[in-house]
């Protein structure tokens, strides 16, 4: 090494004791308490992720809803959600009446009611959430949600789960045709409005 003046110099030994860098145990316990924090925090983390999948979900199929009134406005035509179960879950499309009878199971599947939106499978869309129309009795495999030209709708619930046990509700509101999402609080078992 060069000093002052261009002079070389010899580097000086490091004395005993002074070393900077760590010891063995030192990192092992560093590395054990990581492990412990990211253990704790992972699961909470999930948790968030199944309840922001959930709420997600409920948000989208409101949306749908709004769309849905918006077209029927819009195009002074009924326009309806078809909710339709199979062996994978539900999905739901939206339809326009074609024929000023209102939008119906036949007519869709004759091309007679336009599709506006295509069907999607709210599970593809949301990993581990369920969709319920009602009462887990009912066995009907479709279910039509239909929206007026003025802006009404056929009162109705759609029910949410997430793998976390969150449940949400899209509530659409007859007189007004507007949908509502609610959260269910199990200490309480009320169910609150979410927006």
């Amino acid at each position: 090494m060069t000093g002052r003046g261009g002079a070389w110099r010899r580097p000086r030994p490091a004395r005993p004791g002074s070393a900077a860098g760590v010891t063995l145990l030192e990192l092992i316990f560093g590395l054990g308490l990581v492990s412990v924090l990211a253990g704790m925090a992972i699961p909470q983390a999930m948790a968030g992720i199944e309840r922001s999948r959930t709420v997600g979900a409920a948000r989208y199929l409101a949306a749908r809803m709004g769309l849905a009134r918006a077209v029927a406005v819009a195009r002074s035509a009924n326009v309806a959600l078809l909710f339709l179960a199979d062996a994978r879950g539900f999905a739901v499309g939206v339809y326009r009446d074609g024929n000023r009878n209102g939008v119906r199971a036949r007519d869709i599947k004759t091309g007679t009611d336009p599709v506006v939106d295509e069907p999607v499978r709210i599970s593809d869309l949301f990993p581990g959430v369920t969709l319920s129309l009602n009462d887990p009795s009912n066995t009907d495999d479709s279910v039509l949600m239909s929206f007026a030209p003025i802006g009404t709708a056929s009162s109705g619930t759609v029910y949410l789960r997430g793998r976390d046990g969150s449940q949400y509700a899209v509530r659409v509101l007859g007189a007004t045709g507007r949908a509502r999402v609610l959260r269910y609080l199990p200490g309480t078992r009320a169910w609150v409005d979410v927006f």
